[in-house]
This record gives structure tokens, C-alpha cells and sequence, in this order.
């Protein structure tokens, strides 16, 4: 059963990959094509940073659910996945439907369910949350980035 858990987080968490990544076909040149602030990284350095917060997690994750604890762990995996859909949806708000204002506040609203869960996973499992640390840091720094790309092509972005 273990095992069927740890394959159920990497499917979730690599299907909520996918449809970002549907979201963002034409991202690199869309990017490209913006004004960016100069700390901007590059495009193509999006594509493996995200692989590799997606990968770290489903084990996040898995390590919390695979306790098998009724008690608490129920809470945990709702905001899990509740980030997991506000994850999925900023790429279609800002790269399919170029939605700036709603891209930041939907990348807020992922930050404070990030947040919420390294708190809530800390209970449980100290690795599970150290785990999420650099999704919280990359998304941070997201928050910052949307925000400033946002303001630099208000018409684009509008």
C-alpha cells in the first residue's frame, strides 16, 4: 500500500505539471517577449526548476500520508491539494489567459497555502517539510517576479 501512495503523489503532482505545462506551450517565446525586470532568470530555467519542486513534493507528500495517521493528516493532504490546484491554475491565468492581476494574487493565495502546509507538515515529518523549502523559496521568489512583470507590461498583463 505504501508503494500505491508513493505512485499516487507523483501522479498528482506530475498531472498538476502537465496541465501547467499545457497552459505554457507557447511560454518561452511569450516570456521572452515581455519586459522583465534585470534579476529575471532565464526562460529555459523554469522548465527543470519546476520538474524538480514537483519531484521533491510527491515525496513531501507521501511522506506525510504514508503515517497512516487519521488523526490531522486529512488536513493536510486538503491544503496539499488545494496548492496543488492554485499551482496548476496561475500558469493558465498568466501565460494562457495573460491575467497579471489575477496570476499575483492567485500566486499569493499559493504562498499562504505553501506556508501553511511546511507548518502542517512539520508535525508529522521534519523531512516532508524541509522537503517543500525550496518550492516555498521558488515561489516566493515567483511572487516577486509575477509581480514585477505584471507592472512592467501593464497592457500585456492587464
Amino acid at each position: 500500500m505504501k508503494f500505491g501512495k508513493l505512485l499516487a503523489s507523483f501522479v498528482a503532482c506530475y498531472a498538476v505539471l502537465a496541465l501547467g505545462a499545457v497552459a505554457s506551450i507557447s511560454a518561452r517565446s511569450y516570456y521572452s517577449s515581455l519586459v522583465q525586470p534585470e534579476w529575471a532568470p532565464p526562460g529555459w530555467l523554469f522548465g527543470p526548476v519546476w520538474t524538480t519542486l514537483y519531484t521533491l513534493m510527491a515525496i513531501s507528500v507521501w511522506l506525510v500520508w504514508r503515517r497512516n495517521e487519521t488523526k490531522g493528516v486529512s488536513r493536510e493532504l486538503i491544503v496539499f491539494g488545494a496548492q496543488l490546484v492554485f499551482n496548476g491554475l496561475w500558469s493558465w491565468l498568466f501565460f494562457k489567459w495573460n491575467l497579471g492581476a489575477a496570476a499575483f494574487l492567485d500566486i499569493l493565495l499559493l504562498l499562504s497555502l505553501i506556508i501553511a502546509n511546511v507548518s502542517m507538515f512539520w508535525k508529522h515529518s521534519k523531512l516532508a517539510a524541509a522537503l517543500l523549502i525550496p518550492y516555498l523559496t521558488w515561489v516566493a521568489f515567483a511572487a516577486a517576479l509575477c509581480y514585477s512583470v505584471w507592472q512592467l507590461n501593464p497592457t500585456e498583463l492587464g
